[in-house]
C-alpha cells in the first residue's frame, strides 16, 4: 500500500471531490499528511481515509460542519470516534424514548382536552342564583395543597360519620388559586351539634349564592369555574369568602367511579 497519496487519488479513494478536500483543509477538518513546500501539492497518508469516510458519514446524518469540527476534536484515532459515535447513539436513543412519552403525555392531554371540551358545550347545566339555607356543619380547616383535603375528608368520616346528613363539601377561603399554602375546610353536613377534637362544628350560614353543576373530573373545574365568572357581567356584584363546593358525586370510600359522572355544585355566595 502506499504511504502517501496526492489530492487527486485521495478524491477518488474517499469519494469527495478536491474541491470539498481543499475547503475541508481550509477548516481545519481534514488535514492533508503533508503539503510539498514549493508546488503547495497536498498529500494524504492511509491514517486520512477512514476520517475521511467519517466525516462523509456525518454529513450524510446532516451533523454540521462545527459538530464534526468538535467531533474530530476530541478523538484522536479511529476507535476514539467509534467510543463517541456509540455514545452518541445511545444518547439517540435515550432521547428517542423520551420524546416517544412526550409524544403520549400530549396525546393524552388533547384526548382529554377534546371530551372535556365536548361534556361542558353538551352539558346541560345552567349557572342559577338561587339562595342556600344555613346548615350545620363539622369541618377541618386546613392549610396546604388541595390533594390533601382527601387526608382531612377520612379524618372527618371517623369522627362525625353516624352523623353525616349530606354531600361532603369544601369551603375554599383564599378567593384564588394557591400551588402551597391553600386554605380551605373539608366540610359534612350533621344532624346535630356534636364535639369531637380538631373538628369544628357550627352553622354555616345561608347565603345568595351564584351555582353552577360541573359535570367531569375536578382537575376540569376550572371551565366551569369561567362559565360562572362570565356571568358576573356586573362590576358591583362581588364574591363573598368562603367558595363552596359541594361534591353531590365522586368517589367512593371503597370504588372511585368513572370520574366524567362526577358532580360538583360550584356555589359563589354574593357579598351583600
Amino acid at each position: 500500500m502506499k504511504s502517501s497519496y496526492s489530492i487527486g487519488e485521495f478524491s477518488q479513494i474517499t469519494g469527495l471531490s478536491v474541491k470539498t478536500l481543499r475547503f475541508y483543509h481550509e477548516k481545519g477538518i481534514l488535514v492533508p499528511s503533508s503539503v510539498d513546500e514549493t508546488s503547495g501539492y497536498r498529500f494524504y497518508d492511509a491514517g486520512k481515509i477512514e476520517k475521511a469516510r467519517v466525516i462523509m458519514q456525518l454529513r450524510q446524518m446532516e451533523f454540521s460542519l462545527e459538530d464534526i469540527a468538535t467531533v474530530l476534536g476530541q478523538c484522536d484515532d479511529e476507535s476514539d470516534i467509534l467510543n463517541y459515535l456509540e455514545r452518541q447513539k445511545q444518547f439517540l436513543q435515550q432521547r428517542i424514548s423520551e420524546d416517544r412519552d412526550i409524544v403520549r403525555s400530549l396525546s393524552e392531554i388533547i384526548s382529554k382536552e377534546k371530551a372535556a371540551k365536548k361534556v361542558a358545550e353538551e352539558n346541560e347545566f345552567t349557572v342559577q342564583e338561587k339562595t342556600i339555607e344555613p346548615m350545620l356543619i363539622a369541618g377541618i380547616r386546613m392549610k396546604g395543597r388541595y390533594d390533601e383535603s382527601g387526608a382531612g375528608f377520612s379524618r372527618l368520616g371517623k369522627a362525625v360519620g353516624r352523623h353525616i346528613v349530606g354531600a361532603a363539601l369544601c369551603l375554599y377561603y383564599d378567593g384564588e388559586y394557591r400551588e402551597e399554602g391553600a386554605d380551605f375546610e373539608p366540610c359534612f353536613p350533621v344532624r346535630k351539634p356534636i364535639e369531637a377534637e380538631g373538628i369544628s362544628v357550627r352553622e354555616l350560614p345561608g347565603a345568595r349564592c351564584l351555582t353552577l353543576v360541573h359535570r367531569g373530573p375536578y382537575e376540569q373545574l376550572g371551565r366551569s369555574y369561567a362559565k360562572i365568572m362570565s356571568t358576573r357581567c356586573e362590576p358591583e356584584i362581588k364574591i363573598a369568602l368562603p367558595t363552596r363546593e359541594i361534591y353531590l358525586k365522586g368517589p367512593g370510600m371503597i370504588f372511585q367511579g368513572n370520574p366524567k359522572n362526577y358532580l360538583t355544585e360550584i356555589q359563589l355566595p354574593l357579598a351583600t
